[in-house]
């Protein structure tokens, strides 16, 4: 039992960090390529997972064969367009000018209820307000509305904006993250104050605080504080 424990541990570890190397992506995000790969190293991990007459390294190299073969089409993609349009394939444009192009559909075996999922899913419920829809190789729809339909802009209205950036984490799950305030030049003592000065004696009380770039604190306190001062 030991033995089958310690393999599975062994094993769960080697899949993780072969998908942390493969790169940061999304299931839904992922290349057909990657997909493939990524099944048959799920696969490849369970077989000597479940099978101790099988040898441990067998699995081991398979997996990290499959790795090296998922890094090099990476580069080789990065490298080579020709090549990229091989393994990845070409986008379909779905709809082209207001219009749907049937013929796309047909090619990409792509069905209009898919269309219409897809574009809900992008918060568009109106055909009528689509310019142009593009089926990614991942498989995600991208929609550009006709400029009538889409949302006015401060660029629109002729509006200076000023500069947003992202906002610092300062505490997380009670927690107070040294590092954060380092970079927005505060200190703990600055932090404590302005808690205090919305109630919070402890830091610990706080599920979020974030500081945003105008300088603007927002803090949320944990569930069970908030049910207490209810």
């Amino acid at each position: 039992m030991l033995i089958t424990l310690a393999r599975t541990l062994f094993l769960y570890t080697l899949v993780m960090v072969t998908m942390r190397l493969m790169g940061k992506r999304q299931i839904a995000q992922l290349e057909p390529f990657e997909l493939v790969i990524a099944i048959m190293i799920a696969e490849l991990a369970v077989i000597p997972m479940q099978d101790r007459d099988i040898p441990l390294i067998n699995g081991v190299i398979a997996i990290i064969t499959l790795l090296f073969v998922q890094v090099s089409f990476s580069v080789l993609s990065l490298k080579f367009l020709w090549f990229r349009s091989v393994l990845d394939g070409r986008y379909s444009v779905i709809i082209a000018n207001g219009v749907i192009q049937e013929a796309e559909m047909r090619k990409a075996r792509y069905n209009l209820d898919e269309l219409l999922e897809q574009l809900r899913l992008n918060s568009v419920f109106n055909l009528e307000d689509v310019e142009f829809a593009v089926l990614e190789t991942s498989g995600d729809l991208s929609v550009l509305l006709k400029s009538q339909a889409r949302p006015v802009t401060p660029k629109d209205l002729q509006l200076e904006t000023g500069y947003e950036g992202l906002p610092l984490v300062l505490i997380l799950d009670g927690k107070v993250m040294h590092g954060e305030l380092e970079k927005a030049q505060l200190g703990e003592g600055w932090l404590r104050t302005e808690l205090e000065k919305r109630g919070v004696k402890d830091p610990g009380e706080v599920l979020i605080a974030t500081l945003s770039t105008t300088g603007r604190l927002f803090v949320q306190l944990k569930e069970a504080v908030r049910r207490q001062r209810r």
